[in-house]
């Protein structure tokens, strides 16, 4: 029969889920104390022996047996992964940063039951088994890593000798990058005031997404012209420019929508707009303006960037506008720059003539 899960709650109780039987639904009423709760699709019971026992006859003993030892597994797995959590925050890692070194120890301790214990060949193997199995991208696989060995050299604190793991080689991608004719079409489609303002300073600034939805209205030096991001990737304040058109828009959107701390609240004028809330927003402008690229927001970054380069301006100033620690970072965008190569004449057309 369906046995879905079977978890005993700290008070006693025994919330359990299955698939819909007619029979079994009659059962499990019968039993005094019962109760469905919607919210959860499971039924609460009391956790006394007559009620496990009822358990038992429906369902047998052994998927009984299996699911509570996967729920406790679980229960383990999870106080573990609050702990590194605690840890991670501690030391001052980026919210994002706790997120996926988090969710990358999840993974591999449901994968590996014996966790807890050192093991370079089973973290090898797991590490083989996303590249060849899950088919997981570079840039995951060095997340994975990263996790595992700050979980392990850092939290259960083995000598980082021991964790001799190379990260795979980087994947040479260039930067996506719209032209300004495209930008021009996707703003002009955009005539919600808040989701325009958004979309223009992201592209004008060349913002990092969770910088657009986490600027405060102070952060805005309208006198200077210049955008104050503070506390970004590797902790750092930095300036970039502000556009007199996109200032012109955020006068218009701030004097209709008045925020009071976020210049972009969310839902919660407590709470800024959330990551997913502009990507959809300008996902479906693309949509609107028929560009057909599968393009994503943070391409506004990099054409914000190689723009400056094909208008001359030094790729030194371009690092410091996007907050980039280390000038090669920067340099990929000379590789998508059209200005020179526009200068090449192509031997095809001295042939042809």
């Amino acid at each position: 029969m369906g046995l879905k899960s079977v978890i005993r709650k700290p008070d006693g109780q025994i919330e359990i889920s299955f698939n819909y039987e007619k029979d079994i639904v009659r059962r499990i009423k019968s039993i005094s104390g019962s109760r469905w709760i919607p919210e959860r699709k499971v039924w609460c019971l009391p956790g006394n022996k007559d009620t496990l026992e009822l358990i038992t006859s429906m369902f047998g003993q052994k998927s009984l047996d299996t699911l509570v030892k996967d729920s406790l597994e679980k229960a383990y797995i999870d106080s573990e992964a609050k702990r590194l959590r605690d840890e991670i925050r501690i030391r001052g890692f980026s919210n994002k940063t706790i997120k996926s070194y988090t969710l990358h120890f999840k993974r591999y301790a449901l994968h590996n039951s014996d966790y807890l214990q050192f093991n370079l060949e089973k973290v090898k193997e797991y590490l083989l088994h996303l590249r060849d199995v899950k088919e997981c991208s570079v840039s995951y696989l060095t997340q994975s890593i990263s996790a595992l060995k700050f979980y392990y050299c850092q939290y259960k604190r083995i000598p980082k000798m021991n964790f001799y793991i190379e990260f795979p080689r980087k994947e040479k991608k260039l930067p996506n990058v719209l032209s300004k004719t495209e930008i021009n079409k996707i703003l002009s489609v955009v005539t919600n005031l808040k989701h325009r303002a958004m979309l223009m300073l992201t592209y004008s600034a060349g913002l990092r997404v969770s910088e657009v939805v986490s600027l405060k209205i102070n952060d805005i030096d309208s006198d200077r012209k210049v955008i104050h991001i503070r506390q970004s990737k590797d902790h750092k304040d930095r300036i970039t420019l502000l556009s007199d058109k996109a200032l012109t828009e955020l006068r218009k959107y701030y004097k209709q929508y008045r925020p009071k701390k976020w210049l972009f609240p969310g839902a919660d004028p407590n709470k800024h707009l959330s990551v997913r809330s502009i990507q959809k927003v300008f996902s479906e402008a693309c949509k609107k303006a028929g560009i057909e690229k599968e393009a994503t927001i943070h391409w506004l970054r990099h054409s914000f960037a190689t723009h400056l380069l094909e208008s001359g301006v030094d790729l030194r100033y371009i690092q410091e506008l996007l907050g980039h620690q280390s000038s090669k970072t920067t340099e990929i965008y000379t590789h998508v720059s059209s200005s020179s190569l526009s200068k090449i004449k192509n031997p095809l057309d001295d042939i042809i003539g």
